[in-house]
């Protein structure tokens, strides 16, 4: 090969370096961008927050498992303190269920007696508690249109039910029967009815095999429910397997939160009608006293609201007048 061909060699192979290192430059500029936007969507898809998933709790005592005495509900008797332990038992599993589910936030409201029941100190760590009495929504307060669903732990039967384990309505001293538009209500549906006020559903709920029951029967087939005993009579019943009934708890909140979409907030049609039917005559004295409220019967009160939530305050005060009538 002579030096001309040589050059001639050398040059058409600089010529393809040249080339080579002309392509090279784009394509790694295109794989930094490329891997750079990349990045830059996962970031922010990391960094995006969740869309709030709220759950309201309110927890009531009677429909506790383990619970078939009054005397367990009560702060002054010696049964009362392991009570409380199945209560807040009983919370914390349906607790995980809501968060594994996707649950953001879980505000927990102490809802009996004195509202001072579930041990604090206990309580998942995850959950608000809201604790302590009087409260303007009673059982419900904390709930407002922020949440996603509303869901009753320890819930018991309305008064006048059999059998079931200490069926009451609110007050077992003054209330024989509460009627709001001609429909007998037990806790769960006055209290479902301020859910919907905030367009709220009612998801789940937990208690013994009657209360159950009238859940569904009130708030539809679709409702998630626990039972967690089965009344003998008002004050026995047969408590079933613990370790099961705590999953159960678990798994019917993963169920309920997973099944949001199938659900409707329970709602009445104003105008409301309250007709409170108090156990004797003389619970009836101090409520007519009140502007807008009559008594059609000598133990019944009755009076109209537009608005649920201002009639449910009412019908709470002629409660509190029946008390210390």
């Amino acid at each position: 090969m002579d030096k001309t061909q040589m050059g001639f060699l050398l040059k058409e192979e600089e010529m393809k370096i040249r080339a080579a290192r002309f392509l090279l430059v784009p394509c790694l500029l295109l794989s930094i961008l490329v891997f750079w936007g990349q990045s830059l969507a996962q970031g922010k898809a990391a960094a995006a927050p969740r869309p709030p998933l709220k759950v309201f709790i309110s927890v009531d005592m009677e429909g506790i498992w383990g619970v078939v005495h009054g005397n367990q509900c009560s702060s002054d008797s010696p049964e009362y303190q392991l009570a409380r332990k199945w209560m807040v038992q009983d919370t914390n599993a349906v607790v995980q269920g809501l968060f594994e589910a996707g649950a953001t936030e879980v505000v927990v409201n102490d809802s009996h007696g004195s509202m001072r029941n579930i041990i604090a100190s206990e309580l998942d760590p995850r959950a608000v508690l809201i604790s302590g009495s009087p409260k303007p929504m009673s059982m419900m307060e904390g709930l407002d249109f922020s949440f996603a669903a509303c869901i009753f732990v320890g819930y018991h039967a309305r008064a006048g039910s059999a059998p079931a384990i200490l069926d009451h309505t609110i007050s077992g001293a003054a209330i024989y029967s509460i009627r709001i538009n001609g429909i007998e209500m037990p806790e769960l549906g006055i209290n479902a009815a301020i859910a919907g006020y905030f367009n709220v559903p009612v998801v789940m709920l937990t208690g013994d095999t009657e209360t159950c029951r009238q859940a569904r029967e009130l708030l539809g087939q679709s409702l998630v429910v626990v039972p967690v005993k089965e009344a003998v009579n008002r004050l026995a019943a047969r408590n079933y397997a613990r370790d099961k009934v705590l999953a159960d708890f678990r798994d019917g909140a993963r169920k309920a939160l997973n099944s949001l979409k199938g659900f409707q907030a329970y709602k009445l049609q104003p105008p409301y009608q309250f007709e409170i039917n108090l156990h004797n005559s003389q619970q009836a004295e101090l409520g007519v006293l009140i502007p807008g409220v009559r008594r059609p019967a000598p133990r019944t009160l009755t009076f109209t609201s537009q608005d649920y939530l201002e009639g449910f305050k009412l019908m709470r005060a002629l409660i509190a007048l029946a008390g210390v009538s």
